[in-house]
């Protein structure tokens, strides 16, 4: 089985930083089975993953989280919780695609695994936490489903399609950046209501981060 080209090695670590921050016990499960049955031949810093106690325990992590992460507010709190977790490990994830043969290349793959990570979990984290003040409560199973699907899709592309993934990874990318903005401003705008109406100030309320288009049907 041929050992993976630079391209892939490059769109490897970007994806698994980034992912890492969306699910990253989702991340340590799929690396390490794909190389544990052979499918692809992972790089030395990332042996370990195909353990069978690390397969045993990331799968078990990833069971649980399926469910909590699809309860509206168990699933900020599970974010929360997961700040000083998906973040480094994101990093160390990433680092060990280069491994210790390669100092220099691991030590970038970590600062931008990190970072690639941290901006993922706050896109994630900041928007459901928006969703979560919706009163559609299909939304919070909906988001989560779109990230359990774009995790192994992300992973399986940089693979297959390296070139690809790096193209969409920067869409993907700005497309976070914006929703932490705009995620970030409607939270603000909620605890600014929150403090007025315990201060006793008039409550003018806040519009929704998130708005469906809807048509009109109705008569003139």
């Amino acid at each position: 089985m041929p050992e993976l080209d630079l391209p892939q090695l490059l769109a490897l670590a970007a994806a698994i930083g980034w992912a890492s921050g969306i699910r990253l016990y989702l991340v340590v499960l799929l690396a390490g089975l794909v190389g544990y049955m052979g499918w692809v031949p992972l790089p030395s810093g990332l042996h370990l993953l195909a353990h069978p106690v690390v397969l045993a325990v990331s799968g078990f992590m990833v069971f649980v989280e399926f469910f909590a992460d699809k309860i509206p507010g168990l699933d900020s709190l599970w974010d929360m919780v997961h700040t000083v977790i998906r973040i480094p490990a994101g990093a160390a994830l990433a680092a060990g695609v280069f491994g210790a043969d390669h100092a220099l290349m691991a030590l970038v793959a970590a600062l931008l695994g990190g970072g690639f990570a941290a901006t993922a979990h706050a896109a994630k984290a900041t928007t459901r936490a928006a969703i979560n003040t919706s009163p559609e409560p299909f939304s919070n199973v909906g988001a989560s489903l779109v990230e359990d699907t774009a995790v192994p899709a992300g992973l399986w592309l940089a693979l297959a399609h390296p070139v690809v993934f790096l193209v969409l990874f920067v869409l993907v990318l700005a497309l976070s950046v914006w929703l932490i903005r705009k995620s970030w401003r409607f939270l603000k705008a909620l605890l600014g209501r929150v403090t007025r109406i315990f201060s006793g100030r008039p409550d003018p309320g806040v519009a929704p981060a998130f708005r469906r288009q809807r048509s009109d049907d109705g008569p003139a």
